[in-house]
């Protein structure tokens, strides 16, 4: 069962990997000093997409905000996109993006950073709500921190090379590559929720098949309940115990995440005061290598010496990782960041499902691929803050509507599943996510590669030294 939840895995990113590779090839082509007109998402990091506008300096349009039935409806849209998008680990960038272009009226690059307030809004609160909660199945917090630890530092590594591709590939492969990636991770998903689907209903056969038995024993007819009330009891003070967020984070883990955001963060914000392709920004790039590797290189040897388990997995997979074990974990965090700031969107949307077919559960996929996500997020706003990319006052609105929209998505949810008993509602919430980030993405992608088209302009790959 291993093996092949390993074998799914690297299916899921092989497509990608693929992908990436025949692009990074074509790279080599004829590039043009124009710049391309935004076409698909902005990057997560910092460098923002070139426009053309005819020679002259990329204009925001920025909306007044004022009420009305675009607000109103961007509101509703916004609210349904960060109530799923938490409960499924991915943010809601996919939707959040076309609906601030599309309904309220901004531009590709305002959109994008907006997007970023809201993913923030909406990871801070499900994080806030998902550090109260334990394991659906063992001792231990629902976010699995030391998975966390592991991969993010490289996904955040990957996502600072994504976005360089970013900048140098075409819209019209961005768009290609967007599509191709949401649909197969989409279609895996969904097949994965079906999957647990299954599984979930013959485990309920099985209990319900188990309970008739006790019932119709009578010599068990009134012992049963009271050793049930007991060990209800104990579960209970268990759970309370659990309820304290001050007990049920791991300080030194998250002290050291902290670590890798500021670094990361300073990093890249002094990156943008200095020339594309001069010695200091290579210098700044490459000072972010030691500190991704550093941290990852600390959290595996814990896992590999056993001082560290990824507890999640369940106590019968909580041995040591092999040395091939972590390489391909920390090559799905920098492979999963580079599509990540590729495309412009967040981790969540490959972190999720990957974790899945790493055969975490739903519960723990969402809540830890959330507060990954919560880091870059939170360090791609303040660095589109500091360069002046969004409006303060739309910003702070529709980050307060994800914010409220993500508490109350994960809390009907978690009723939801505590009632039917089925986690996969999870993973078909994220499956549906992605699917419906492709439909939306995708297609305003091909729109302005057609307005492209009918305007003659420049197609092919750019240069980043003239970016």
């Amino acid at each position: 069962m291993a093996r092949q939840q390993w074998r799914h895995a690297v299916a899921t990113l092989s497509v990608a990997c693929a992908a990436a590779v025949v692009a990074v090839a074509a790279a080599e082509g004829p590039r043009n000093s124009t710049a391309a007109t935004p076409g698909a998402p902005a990057p997560e990091m910092g460098l923002a997409r070139p426009g053309n506008n005819d020679g002259k300096a990329y204009q925001h349009v920025w909306p007044p905000m004022e009420f009305g039935w675009r607000v109103v409806v961007g509101s509703l849209i916004g609210f349904f996109g960060a109530a799923c998008g938490s409960v499924g680990g991915v943010g809601g960038g996919g939707i959040f993006v076309p609906m601030l272009a599309l309904i309220i009226g901004f531009d590709p690059k305002s959109s994008t950073a907006i997007s970023k307030c809201m993913i923030m809004g909406g990871s801070v609160s499900t994080v806030y709500y998902n550090l109260k909660l334990k394991h659906p199945s063992l001792d231990m917090p629902l976010i699995d921190y030391d998975l966390a630890l592991l991969m993010q530092p490289m996904l955040m590594l990957g996502v600072s090379i994504g976005v360089i591709f970013n900048v140098i590939f075409p819209n019209w492969l961005i768009t290609a590559l967007l599509i191709t990636i949401f649909l197969v991770t989409s279609i895996k998903a969904y097949l994965k929720g079906f999957e647990t689907w299954k599984k979930e209903t013959i485990k309920k056969r099985e209990d319900a098949k188990t309970q008739e038995q006790i019932c119709n024993e009578p010599e068990h007819a009134t012992t049963i309940p009271i050793e049930s009330d007991a060990t209800a009891n104990k579960a209970k003070t268990t759970s309370d115990e659990a309820t304290s967020i001050l007990k049920n984070i791991y300080w030194k883990e998250f002290g050291l995440l902290a670590f890798v955001w500021v670094a990361f963060l300073g990093l890249q914000v002094t990156k943008n005061y200095v020339a594309s392709c001069s010695v200091w920004y290579w210098v700044l790039n490459s000072l972010q290598i030691p500190v991704a590797v550093g941290v990852t290189v600390y959290e595996a040897y814990g896992l590999r010496t056993g001082k560290r388990v990824l507890s999640s997995k369940g106590t019968q997979q909580q041995s040591t990782l092999r040395i091939r074990q972590l390489l391909v974990y920390c090559l799905f965090g920098i492979l999963a960041g580079l599509i990540g700031g590729l495309l412009g969107m967040g981790g969540g949307f490959i972190m999720g499902p990957l974790f899945l077919e790493l055969g975490i559960p739903p519960q723990v996929s969402s809540a830890t691929a959330t507060f990954t996500m919560m880091f870059s997020s939170s360090m791609s706003v303040v660095e589109y803050y500091l360069l002046h990319r969004f409006p303060v006052p739309y910003a702070a609105y529709f980050t307060g509507v994800a914010f409220v929209a993500a508490i109350t998505g994960q809390h009907c949810v978690r009723k939801l599943i505590a009632w039917l008993g089925r986690a996969s509602l999870i993973i078909f919430i994220l499956a549906s996510m992605i699917f419906v980030s492709a439909l939306t993405l995708g297609g305003v992608g091909i729109s302005n590669i057609v307005h492209r088209m009918e305007r003659h302009q420049y197609m092919g790959f750019e240069s980043l030294c003239k970016a």
